[in-house]
């Protein structure tokens, strides 16, 4: 049988709302956690540009484009 209850943590117990869960008290059970808890932890930011070569057709990257779309439609 799987039944699914509402419950809140508080500390290594969940506590249940509902009375009628006594009935399966021994059960092997199964928690599923609804909300995850808000990390604290920021991740450190990537530097996109120490990993990347400069070109000159990086710079003209905008000119190159404008001019390839220029005449592309009738």
């Amino acid at each position: 049988m799987l039944a699914a209850v509402k419950g809140i943590v508080q500390g290594n117990t969940v506590i249940i709302e509902e009375d009628d869960i006594r009935e399966y008290d021994g059960s092997e059970v199964v928690v599923t956690l609804l909300n995850v808890p808000y990390k604290k932890e920021k991740k450190v930011p990537v530097d996109w540009d120490s990993l990347t070569i400069p070109s000159e057709r990086g710079k003209d990257v905008d000119g190159y484009m404008r001019e390839m779309r220029e005449n592309d439609r009738l």
